[in-house]
């Protein structure tokens, strides 16, 4: 691993992680069986999203690195090559904890050259994955956005966000609070193929019927939508009526996208499962990363018309707070670190 290369010393200002040795932790317990976890001490938690991206916001808060989640399509992966680890079986398995982002995000907040910008959480790995209940450094970072009343966003399949639902809503009483969770698909048995380490849908959408209960909007995106898997009327029709009786404010779908890093291993899963699919892949990524842009204005309009049926929708009156793009403010954010983004 290239933690020499990532802490201070001779990587000078480029470092990712503070000096001193990185601890690294086996906990072999069921919950956590086969997991390696790397603690570290951040340089910097508050990241800049690249100027290219898609996304409306411009700063991310990423406590971790790794997912057990283990979605075999999941975008992030190609980051853990970065640590020279591996960005299948190890981006699930060997998870970086950036134990001290809580008192961080602290002192980043508080320096003058932050602007107040809105910050989203959970749009590179989950912030609410399974180390986050032996961690638990969600609720410090709430606490630090909610005391400078610094408008947020987070993105999760993790149920355990109701843990720290007396947080958000505080936080909500002084600023701007945006909550998705993501819920692709309703089919059980893909659930259980493509996302093995995440709670099911159905745990996702009563989470959602949760937080709407008390009071605070939450969005379902609708992510991804898988081509030839969960994509068929029928199975789009289930979701979003699941979406619709969870109380969701709002359904915003998104098309499996598939990066390098993703890709390889998303391919190596589809030859294992479901080896005819394997040419009709290759046929509609052929372009890139991404779809065919009729494909995806079709699984879009047919998703709104559903929502429409339903009586939710991408933006409706009560639905969960927009969030804006944030001017760029002058200079580089907390030590000019570049974040990945989620499109």
């Amino acid at each position: 691993m290239r933690w020499e290369n990532l802490t201070e010393g001779p990587a000078g200002p480029a470092a990712l992680f503070g000096a001193g040795a990185v601890v690294t932790r086996t906990i072999d317990t069921p919950e956590f069986r086969g997991i390696t976890f790397h603690e570290v001490r951040a340089r910097s938690i508050v990241n800049r999203v690249p100027g290219a991206s898609r996304m409306p916001f411009e700063w991310t808060v990423n406590p971790y690195r790794g997912c057990s989640h283990a979605c075999v399509y999941c975008f992030a992966r190609k980051t853990h090559s970065y640590l020279d680890l591996d960005t299948g079986l190890g981006f699930d398995s060997q998870i970086v904890v950036k134990t001290n982002a809580p008192e961080l995000l602290r002192r980043e907040l508080a320096a003058p050259r932050w602007t107040g910008a809105h910050i989203a959480m959970g749009t590179n790995v989950d912030c609410y994955q399974r180390a986050e209940g032996r961690y638990r450094l969600m609720p410090g970072i709430i606490e630090a956005l909610r005391d400078r009343a610094n408008p947020f966003s987070i993105l999760t399949k993790g149920t355990l966000i109701l843990r720290d639902l007396p947080l958000l809503r505080e936080a909500a009483e002084v600023t701007e609070v945006g909550i998705s969770v993501s819920v692709g698909f309703t089919d059980t048995t893909l659930w259980r193929t493509v996302e093995p380490g995440t709670p099911s849908p159905a745990a996702r959408l009563n989470a959602v019927r949760t937080l709407t209960d008390a009071g605070i909007e939450c969005g379902v995106l609708m992510a991804p939508v898988i081509p030839f898997l969960g994509d068929s009327p029928a199975q789009l029709r289930d979701t979003v009526r699941a979406v619709a009786e969870s109380g969701a404010t709002s359904v915003t779908p998104l098309v499996l996208h598939l990066r390098p890093g993703a890709r390889e291993w998303f391919t190596a899963w589809l030859g294992e499962h479901h080896p005819h699919l394997v040419e009709r892949y290759e046929r509609m990524y052929a372009g890139g990363s991404y779809a065919p842009t009729w494909y995806q204005r079709m699984i879009t309009r047919q998703v709104h018309e559903l929502a429409a049926e339903f009586g939710i929708g991408p933006a409706r009156r009560g639905a969960a707070r927009s969030i804006a793009a944030p001017e760029r403010p002058d200079g580089p954010g907390p030590a000019g670190a570049t974040q990945l983004t989620l499109l």
